[in-house]
């Protein structure tokens, strides 16, 4: 009897590690994974390392070029338009023998596949996950995780996509600390139509309106979209919207009403900056929060919106007045400055940026990445070839007499120009 209870003990132990080695290889849902590949992401369990990847969302590609991972691309899709994708073939998933015809064996998409498209792929041996976009800070890095553990691997990926996602936002944390406190709340919206479009508080791009220390007026709105009449209830002081909508908002009935257009307080930005989640939601921060506060752009602390009172920047160094310097700083010499060098060399470059009205960060010597989008912003205004290096003709030109200072009211760098 006790053989037999010992025995069925053990068969039913048997059978439960039976079922836990069953689940998903390398699922990342609840982690980092114990290796790198098999890994699975939203229950698509990939095998080995991609030879090759095509992304079809311009979205995901504008991840994948923050986390340095485009030389696995070897196609994209119609929409994907940034400059740096330009030579990749165009792709669709109705065509698995031309993804691998370009050498690829992964496809990276928003939109999920159809029955057909899905079983055409898996016939070819490609695999495809389908990435959501982020809805909130955390959700971010979501995002990021699963796309870089997709490219490479559950553990070296997954981590990657983890820092990029967290320093993106560390840099835009810095832009925040140097946003004072006011005792009148600056109330803007971001239109992207005449149709009720509208940043609402329900998504990530609403949480980067907070990060540049503005109240969003359609922060009750739901999934991007709010009716006019109820913008005209709350009129907002500032409205942002993509280029080539604020002459339509001034001929468009009720939108022509709302006091923002009434007196010329409307901003046109890049729309990639509030529909992607690369890089560029840091320029998407510092572009709102310089339009509203100018004296941030000009890089000093202290601030104050249009008929607003304005107190010390919270967080960060409270001695810090970066637009307050003797003399300029000197030019740095000898190699090419970039992401993680440090010294007197950098934070020079830093006080320079922060004269012109470029810098965010604290000048702290170390070239970050709130330093290497400054430098990418100053190489868009003046003409240069945008790297993100303070190469020896960036600083030439940095350091020039006649260099061009940020312009207020104007667009920063983004991925796509």
């Amino acid at each position: 009897m006790l053989k037999r209870s010992f025995a069925a003990l053990l068969g039913v132990l048997l059978m439960i590690g039976a079922c836990l080695g069953c689940g998903p290889q390398g699922d990342i849902s609840s982690g980092v994974a114990e290796r790198d590949f098999p890994v699975t992401v939203n229950e698509v369990t990939i095998q080995d390392e991609p030879k090759g990847v095509v992304v079809l969302s311009p979205n995901l590609a504008e991840v994948i070029l923050a986390l340095g991972y485009e030389m696995q691309l070897c196609g994209k899709g119609a929409a994907c338009t940034q400059e740096d994708l330009s030579v990749l073939p165009d792709m669709t998933m109705d065509d698995p023998q031309s993804i691998l015809g370009v050498g690829a064996d992964l496809v990276l998409t928003e939109q999920s596949p159809t029955e057909e498209q899905k079983k055409g792929l898996n016939d070819a041996g490609v695999d495809v996950v389908t990435i959501a976009p982020a809805a909130s800070r955390e959700d971010f890095t979501r995002l990021y995780r699963e796309v870089g553990a997709s490219i490479m691997g559950g553990v070296k990926g997954y981590e990657r996509g983890e820092k990029i996602a967290e320093g993106i936002f560390s840099t835009i944390d810095d832009i925040s600390r140097q946003i004072p406190q006011t005792d009148t709340p600056v109330s803007v919206c971001y239109l992207y139509d005449v149709e009720g479009g509208v940043v609402t508080g329900d998504t990530l791009e609403g949480k980067l309106i907070e990060c540049a220390g503005l109240i969003n007026a359609a922060s009750d709105g739901v999934d991007n979209h709010m009716e006019v009449d109820t913008l005209l209830m709350v009129q907002p002081q500032y409205i942002f919207c993509p280029t080539g909508l604020k002459e339509t908002l001034a001929q468009t009935d009720k939108y022509k009403n709302l006091t923002a257009v009434q007196e010329g307080r409307v901003y046109e930005m890049d729309p990639a900056l509030m529909q992607w989640q690369g890089n560029g939601v840091i320029s998407a921060v510092s572009f709102m929060a310089g339009t509203v506060y100018p004296s941030l752009a000009e890089g000093t602390t202290s601030l104050a919106p249009e008929d607003g009172q304005s107190q010390a920047p919270t967080g960060g160094n409270p001695d810090m007045n970066v637009g307050d310097v003797s003399s300029a700083p000197a030019q740095p010499e000898g190699d090419s400055l970039k992401l993680g060098d440090e010294g007197d060399a950098v934070k020079n470059l830093q006080l320079r940026l922060a004269e012109l009205g470029y810098l965010f960060v604290q000048p702290t010597g170390l070239y970050g990445e709130g330093t290497q989008q400054s430098i990418m912003d100053f190489q868009y205004v003046n003409q240069l070839k945008i790297t993100g290096v303070a190469d020896e003709e960036t600083v030439n030109r940095l350091f020039a007499a006649d260099a061009q200072p940020r312009p207020e009211g104007n667009l920063i760098y983004s991925a796509d120009e």
